[in-house]
């Protein structure tokens, strides 16, 4: 997926500075951002949250959300102040019931000092109120709020929440959410998890939304329109909800016939990395223009784009199979993208295989031919390739190749065992490419640093030699590109809109 804007570097530099104590007294600030080097103003330093409660209200006619969010959360350092990521108008913020001074820093900061200081390990409430007109805040030259004709949608990796909660906006801070939003009749509010109630009074319908599991806030998603909503469950026993804008056009029989197989995908996916995580499953599709597909946790956000040439269960594929990979084991920091992406992309390429398109090996092989050493599609680390490239096509598809060496080196009961125990090692966390070496080491019995260094962090196209996962290693060798690799290349497509 995959819009992308970093903070510029003078930000970061800022952010050390404040980070810094003012003062040599126990309480002080907490930091602006949370550390990770990609983004340094995204999250920030001083608290855990465990659970978001937003009741909000929104007007699709003129976007205009009003909200309270009432946050959970524990102190992890004697705190003078705090910051939330967040860019709508705040009315008012109390701190275990005390009203709490606040004010916006820098271009997505709200800070708070409470009324009195916070002792590290204090649980602490903090409910701010707000409103705003989403549609109209930028923050770095962008707005991650999406207006659909009869609603609007916040799906947005790596952020998307500032638009419309205040957050710790970093996947290494999960938390579980309730989401109730009022509407008015005959318009619909969606998010994650499972639906709670629907209630209807004076002409506003509320609804009220469960996540049960931990969530990072990238993932949390709210889309409001005029839906038609499918349910059923799985043969596996996953309710599954999905949701169709209904002025979709001619996209709208191959969304269908692409989203409405989600029940099918989950249990197979679940043969290769265990029981689906999550409480239900499922995906909307809203009038958007955006290009991408995101998997917003157990309601995956796709665009009509993707249905545009015709039914695409694939990227259903990759979306789903991020549901272990990155939204219940989700990403210590920004650089271990390659978690998600590239085991996403090699669902896909099982996928391919299960449907007759093209083998896992031929897709590797293909990858490989198609890449001279000069191109500079070599050039990109997948294991840790900047901010400015980490939705690059070589971290998908050099990715999804560095997973094929693995089992190649490793065997297949190895590696299946490692697809699937990964999730359970990790499940509701948060891990590390280092984290996955370290497992894949211990579930094979095999050292693996020179090949994850191959793979994931050399700089250039592996020698033939080296390339003991790709079948043709001779220059100058054409492969037949996969029958399935158009529609596998359509779930990263729309990166960098």
């Amino acid at each position: 997926m995959h819009r992308r804007i970093i903070a510029p570097g003078a930000l970061a530099a800022a952010s050390l500075l404040l980070a810094i104590p003012a003062s040599a007294a126990s309480y002080t600030p907490g930091a602006p951002g949370i550390g990770d080097p990609y983004y340094p103003y995204y999250g920030n330093g001083g608290y855990d949250v465990s659970h978001y409660d937003l009741r909000l209200r929104y007007q699709p006619r003129t976007d205009e959300l009003q909200g309270t969010a009432t946050i959970l959360a524990r102190t992890t350092q004697d705190l003078s102040s705090f910051d939330l990521d967040f860019l709508l108008d705040v009315s008012e913020v109390r701190v275990n019931g005390a009203k709490a001074a606040f004010s916006h820093s820098q271009q997505h900061e709200l800070v708070i000092t409470p009324k009195t200081p916070l002792a590290k390990g204090t649980p602490i409430t903090v409910v701010v109120r707000y409103s705003g007109v989403p549609s109209t805040k930028t923050a770095y030259g962008f707005n991650t709020w999406h207006r659909t004709p009869d609603g609007a949608v916040a799906a947005d990796e790596p952020e998307a929440a500032w638009w419309w909660f205040p957050s710790n906006d970093h996947p290494s801070d999960k938390a579980t959410y309730d989401v109730s939003v009022a509407v008015p009749d005959g318009t619909q509010a969606i998010s994650n998890g499972t639906l709670q109630s629907t209630s209807s009074r004076l002409g506003w319908t509320r609804y009220s939304w469960r996540q049960n599991k931990p969530q990072a806030t990238y993932l949390a998603t709210l889309a409001i329109g005029k839906f038609d909503i499918t349910t059923g469950t799985s043969d596996g026993g996953v309710p599954v909800v999905n949701a169709y804008s209904k002025d979709l056009g001619d996209n709208d029989g191959a969304a269908r016939a692409s989203v409405e197989r989600t029940g099918e995908i989950v249990d197979w996916l679940s043969n290769y990395f265990g029981p689906y995580p999550f409480s239900s499953a499922g995906g909307y599709v809203p009038n958007t223009t955006t290009g991408y597909a995101l998997e917003t946790q157990t309601r995956v956000y796709y665009s009509p784009k993707q249905f545009a040439k015709g039914a695409n269960p694939s990227v259903v594929v990759h979306e789903l199979a991020h549901q272990w990979y990155g939204d219940d084991v989700s990403l210590k920091g920004w650089k271990d993208i390659w978690l998600n992406e590239g085991f996403a992309t090699y669902a896909q390429w099982l996928w391919s295989e299960h449907e007759g398109e093209g083998t896992t090996q031929q897709l590797a092989d293909y990858v490989y031919a198609s890449h001279p050493a000069d191109d500079a599609f070599w050039t990109v680390k997948p294991g840790d390739p900047g901010p400015d490239h980490q939705f690059d096509d070589a971290v998908y598809d050099r990715g999804a190749v560095a997973i094929q060496a693995l089992r190649d080196r490793v065997g297949d009961d190895a590696f299946f065992r490692i697809l699937k125990g990964w999730p359970k090692e990790h499940a509701y966390g948060n891990a590390s490419v280092a984290d996955f070496q370290r497992y894949a080491e211990r579930v094979s019995g095999k050292p693996l640093a020179a090949l994850f260094g191959t793979w994931l962090f050399q700089p250039s196209k592996p020698a033939g030699s080296a390339a003991h996962a790709v079948s043709l290693a001779k220059a100058g060798t054409t492969v037949a590109q996969p029958k399935s690799w158009k529609k596998i290349e359509a779930a990263h497509g729309g990166h960098g809109n």
